[in-house]
Parts: C-alpha cells; sequence; structure tokens
C-alpha cells in the first residue's frame, strides 16, 4: 500500500478545507468534518485501499485496516497540517458544537445494560413459545397437544418452570448487568435483584411496621426500571463508601451500609415510585397499540430501519421485556415490538438480495449475499450499511415493504410471546395460532421490498449499474493481459490452520457485534467473544506485527501466514490505555498461548463500553474458507476459526 496517495485520496475525497480534525484508532481514519454532504462518496467507494466508511457520533470514519492506518494517518497529517489528537480528543471536538442529548445518553446507558442479558431472556422466551406451543388448542385439532398426549404434561410442566424463571427472577439478571454498567461490584448488584424477587415478600398487602409507618412488602419481579434505580442508587453509595472509609474496614462496611441503606430506601422510596412509572409507561404503550391499530403498526414499521440507523433501537428490550412480562402475568397482549422489527430485517435483506441481482461489482455481490442472509436471521446492519444505504434507494424501498407487512401483521394481531431472532425464525417466538400469519406477513415484506427495489434499480437507476458493469470491464482488462504473461497463479503463501480463542468467555457471531466495520465484515471473517477473564493470550505461533500503545488491539501473523487482528472492545481506544496493560511488542515472536495482555472489565464498564472481543483474519481473501468452530462458551486455548 502507498501510504502516501491513500491519504492523499482521502484527503482529496473530504476535502482538505472540509476537515476539522483527524485522530486513528486500531482499523480506521476517524475524522470530523465541516460538511459531510461534501464528501466524494464515490471516490472512496471505488478505492481498492479503502475498505468501507460510515458516520457515526459526529465521525466520518474511513475504514483502512490494521498494520496501514496509523502510516496513512500520519501521511494524512503532514499533508494537512492537523494537529495529532486523541480518540477522545476527537469525539469532544466532534461534540462540541452539540448540546448535550440526555435521551441518546439513556438509550445507550439501556442498551448496555441489556444486551449482555438477552441470551437469557431469548433461552426462557423460546421455552415460554414451546410451551405455549404444546398447550394452545386448535393447531392440530381441537385439543391441545397436551390434552391428546397427557404422557407429555410432566415435560410440558417442567418448561414452564424453565421459561419463566428468567423473567421472574429479571431483577436479578438486570441487577449483575447494570451493576456492571454503573461501575459496582456484581454481586452486590446480583444481591439487590434477590432482595427485590424473594419469596419471602408477602405482596402489595403485606406491610412492615417501620417506626410507625407502613412499608409494602412488594415482590418486584419481572420488573426492570426498579431494579435499575436500584442498582444505581448501589453504585453511587458503593462508591461514597470506598472513599471515605479506611481501608481496615473498607471490605467489611461498604457492602453492609451499601446493601442495607440501598434495600430500605427500595421498599420505601425507589421501588413504589419507580413502579408507578413502570406501570405508566407499559400501560401507554398498550394503549398507544391499541388506539393506532394496524395504521400505527404500519407506521412503526415504515420507520423502524430508520430508528436503527440512530441506534434508538439498542432500548427496545427494556420496553419488551415489560410487554412480555405484562403478558406473562396474563394482563398483556404480548410483543408487538419483535413483529415489526421482524418485518423490517427481512425487507432490508430484500432488498439487498435485489441488489445482489442488479449489481456487475464483485465485491458488493459477495458483502450482499453474506449481508441479506444475515438480515433475514435478524441482523441487519451489515445489509443497512454495507449496502442498501450505499444505494440510498434499496432502503427506502425496504422501508415501504416493511410498513405494507407491519400494518398487516397488525390488523391480523400477531404479536410475539418471547424474544428470539427477528427474522424468517422469528416464527418460533410468535404466539402459536398466528404463526402462519406471521409467516405470511414475512413473505408480504419480502416479495415487497425485493420487486421494488429490484425494478426500480433496472428502470430509475439503471445508470448506476451500468457504470459499474464498465467500471469493472476496465478493471478485468488489464488484469486479463497479465493473465497471458504469467504461466502460473500467484500464491498466496497461507495453509491452511486452526486459530484458538486468545480468550475465554461466551462466543458471539461477528455479525452481531455493536460495530458496523465489524458487523459487516469489512476487515474480514472471524469471531467475537464476551469475555469472562481479564487476559489476552496469543492463538497462534508467529510474529506480533502490531502492538498498540493503547493495549486495546493486537495484530498477529502466524507462522502459516495467518493475519489476526485481536480487537478488545468496542471503541476503547478512546480509554487511552486506562485498564490495559500490554506484555509484548511489535516484531516480537510469540508461542500458542503466550500472554500479550491485560485488561480490566471493570474499567471498560465504568467507560461505558463493551468489551466484546473480535477476532478478525484480515486476509480473508487468501483463504477459500474462515469458519468458527466454537459456540457458546469457550476456554482460552480452544478451537475458535478454521482456516481453509
Amino acid at each position: 500500500m502507498d501510504y502516501g496517495k491513500v491519504a492523499s485520496d482521502v484527503v482529496k475525497a473530504v476535502g482538505k478545507d472540509n476537515l476539522v480534525a483527524a485522530a486513528h484508532c486500531a482499523t480506521r481514519l476517524r475524522l470530523v468534518l465541516k460538511d459531510d454532504t461534501k464528501v466524494d462518496q464515490k471516490a472512496l467507494d471505488e478505492n481498492p485501499d479503502v475498505k468501507g466508511t460510515f458516520k457515526i457520533d459526529g465521525q466520518y470514519q474511513v475504514i483502512i485496516g490494521a498494520g496501514d492506518v496509523n502510516f496513512v494517518y500520519d501521511e494524512l497529517i503532514k499533508e494537512t497540517g492537523l494537529s495529532e489528537v486523541s480518540t477522545d480528543d476527537l469525539k469532544q471536538i466532534a461534540i462540541s458544537d452539540k448540546k448535550f442529548n440526555p435521551i441518546m445518553a439513556l438509550i445507550k446507558l439501556l442498551s448496555d445494560i441489556f444486551v449482555p442479558i438477552i441470551p437469557a431472556l431469548v433461552a426462557g422466551g423460546l421455552l415460554m413459545a414451546l410451551r405455549n406451543f404444546l398447550t394452545s388448542a386448535g393447531l392440530f385439532g381441537p385439543k391441545s397437544i397436551e390434552e391428546m398426549y397427557p404422557a407429555i404434561k410432566g415435560i410440558s410442566a417442567m418448561i414452564q418452570l424453565m421459561s419463566a424463571a428468567p423473567f421472574m427472577f429479571l431483577p436479578i439478571l438486570v441487577g449483575i448487568s447494570a451493576a456492571k454498567r454503573f461501575g459496582a461490584n456484581q454481586f452486590l448488584g446480583a444481591a439487590i435483584g434477590m432482595i427485590m424477587t424473594t419469596p419471602d415478600l408477602g405482596g402489595s398487602t403485606e406491610y412492615w411496621n417501620i417506626l410507625g409507618y407502613h412499608v409494602a412488602q412488594t415482590n418486584y419481579a419481572y420488573q426492570v426500571i426498579p431494579v435499575l434505580a436500584a442498582v444505581w442508587l448501589l453504585s453511587v453509595l458503593e462508591k461514597f463508601f470506598h472513599k471515605k472509609l479506611p481501608s481496615a474496614v473498607d471490605f467489611t462496611f461498604t457492602p453492609l451500609l451499601s446493601v442495607m441503606i440501598t434495600g430500605f430506601l427500595t421498599f420505601t422510596v425507589i421501588g413504589p415510585v419507580m413502579l408507578l412509572v413502570s406501570n405508566g409507561i407499559t400501560d401507554a404503550i398498550v394503549w398507544l397499540y391499541n388506539t393506532t391499530g394496524f395504521i400505527g403498526m404500519g407506521i412503526f414499521g415504515g420507520t423502524y430501519s430508520l430508528i436503527v440507523m440512530t441506534g434508538l433501537h439498542q432500548s427496545f428490550p427494556a420496553i419488551e421485556t415489560q410487554l412480555l412480562s405484562a403478558w406473562t402475568k396474563g394482563v398483556g397482549y404480548g410483543d408487538f415490538i419483535f413483529v415489526v422489527a421482524s418485518m423490517a430485517n427481512v425487507a432490508q435483506g430484500a432488498a439487498t438480495f435485489a441488489i445482489w441481482f442488479l449489481t456487475k461489482n464483485s465485491k458488493t455481490k459477495g458483502l450482499a449475499s453474506s449481508a441479506g442472509v444475515s438480515a433475514l436471521l435478524g441482523i441487519t446492519e451489515p445489509a443497512l450499511f454495507g449496502v442498501n444505504l450505499k444505494y440510498r434507494f434499496p432502503f427506502f424501498c425496504a422501508l415501504i415493504g416493511s410498513g405494507v407487512a407491519a400494518a398487516v401483521a397488525g390488523l391480523l394481531k400477531v404479536v410475539a410471546v418471547s424474544l428470539g431472532s427477528a427474522g424468517f425464525l422469528g416464527f418460533l417466538s410468535i404466539n402459536a395460532t398466528s404463526i402462519p400469519f406471521y409467516v405470511v406477513c414475512e413473505l408480504i415484506s419480502f416479495a415487497i421490498a425485493f420487486a421494488i427495489t429490484y425494478f426500480y434499480g433496472k428502470t430509475k437507476a439503471a445508470g448506476i449499474f451500468e457504470a459499474e458493469a464498465a467500471d469493472a470491464v476496465a478493471a478485468e482488462a488489464p488484469a486479463a493481459k497479465e493473465a497471458e504473461v504469467v504461466a502460473e497463479p500467484a500464491q498466496t503463501g497461507v495453509s491452511a490452520e486452526t486459530i484458538v480463542s486468545p480468550l475465554a468467555g461466551e462466543t458471539v457471531a461477528l455479525t452481531s457485534v455493536n460495530d458496523p466495520v465489524f458487523s459487516s465484515e469489512a476487515m474480514g471473517k472471524g469471531i467475537a467473544v464476551k469475555p469472562s477473564g481479564n487476559t489476552i493470550y496469543s492463538p497462534v505461533d508467529g510474529t506480533v506485527q502490531i502492538a498498540f500503545e493503547t493495549g486495546h488491539a493486537y495484530g498477529l501473523k502466524s507462522d502459516n501466514g495467518a493475519e489476526i487482528l485481536i480487537h478488545i472492545g468496542i471503541d476503547t481506544v478512546s480509554m487511552d490505555g486506562k485498564g490495559f496493560a500490554q506484555k509484548v511488542t511489535a516484531n516480537q515472536k510469540v508461542k500458542k498461548g503466550d500472554v500479550l495482555g491485560t485488561f480490566d472489565t471493570a474499567a471498560i464498564a465504568a467507560a461505558g463500553l463493551d468489551d466484546t472481543t473480535m477476532i478478525i483474519v484480515t486476509n480473508t481473501a487468501d483463504y477459500s474458507e474462515v469458519t468458527p468452530v466454537a459456540k457458546g462458551t469457550v476456554a482460552e486455548g480452544a478451537d475458535l476459526l478454521e482456516l481453509k
């Protein structure tokens, strides 16, 4: 790569006078621009050294790749004369002209808390859906499956018990995750959740006599907002006592005082007030659903993908758990948000597949096929940011499809009774009697989005794809001449190998991580791990090519040729090395299992960031297959990726 040329190309595309400030992280240039509309997007899209671009948090980010981005950044600074700034300084510059947005801050907070516990809710929700499937009459006859086969009643009852537990004890799960997010002890957060759901609570009709005042023994099972407020108070008290108490008594009295004071205030003030707020929100949502009916569902479906672009959808699990809890207790209608999300995801996937048929660009075809499948299975960001928003019109065509399908779903009263995969597999989460209607609505969403995108692309937008085809022919002509001269194909210098996990934790699909650079696989294929430890080990025998001074990322090249990027957390470069300890240097030889560095998950959480760690094969193009071979819990050193 010619770093000077790439830097010059980027500066020319964004406009030298349009640049306000620039920084870089492990994979991308991060730019603050005066006016994003002045960017020559086509030039960047066609640049072979630019792997993609996107805008977020007031920054225009240009994906270059690990090992190259720092050199390109140096050349960019030389050419523009800008001062070097850290990514944290860049964030401040990006928001300096903007007022603090409390709504966006709250949404990010809810996202950070709920995303980690979604797997538990999905497991409980799908078990709930299975129980509903077994007990619903009219599916295979006038009687339910349980009534037709009484022998399975015991199994059905056991499934009911397992399905109810994650929702009944939801305050414990929320307590653990919220404590981590607020920087408190996670086990104390769990303790607060346990206190609020203990079976000894007599209910709102029972009271404690506290100095002559009656305090209701309310059980906060199934609740979210009360426990969030309680754990926030716990975090404030814990930090206060850690600071004020001498170290000799801190270990004993900080947990005691924090839990005791939080417990008293929860049952006397926080719980009753937040319970009113929680019930008010649920009642308002149900009222809105009942009042607007299918028209409201259609509007919601037609705007859902716009909401995804802003990240607001990350807060929806907090609302959905309230709807599902109400349904579980027999006082609600179920989760209509899940249905809308499913229609929107399928529509965006359909539009992406239409682009696959329209484009002659091999790079776009490859991305469209993988992103389209991902969207149909419920992960829509690669389709949105990688394909549909690039061409613009597919995105809006998909909005039409999802809007119509959501309206039909609203007319047919299709709702979910559990969380799950918001796509074609989402039928598992739907009220059993509505599954056929759900499938029909999904097909409507797909058909409309695909048809409109395809025919618009064939007519009104045909020039775009004709230009792409001409560019492809021009690009292939020199390659064909060169092929006549070269007798043998170039060798990539890689061989098949298995990459082991550099840390212990829970595996996460790369396409589902909350960063479009990684989820779109622009950097390459791989996998992510939600860590359970705090140490990063070498996954291969090889050489450390890059050891970022911030300690948040490492680039290695194995002895067999695999180029691997290990990126600890999302946007953790903004921590400027706080909470990270680097144990290796660039060009150092390492063996599989050698310690590369450590990180502090509590510090990452306190910074409001996600510690999900990405393991990317950045030279994916050199392999015919890069396949994850681990699912669920993975130990350090266990097989993680298979390269062929």
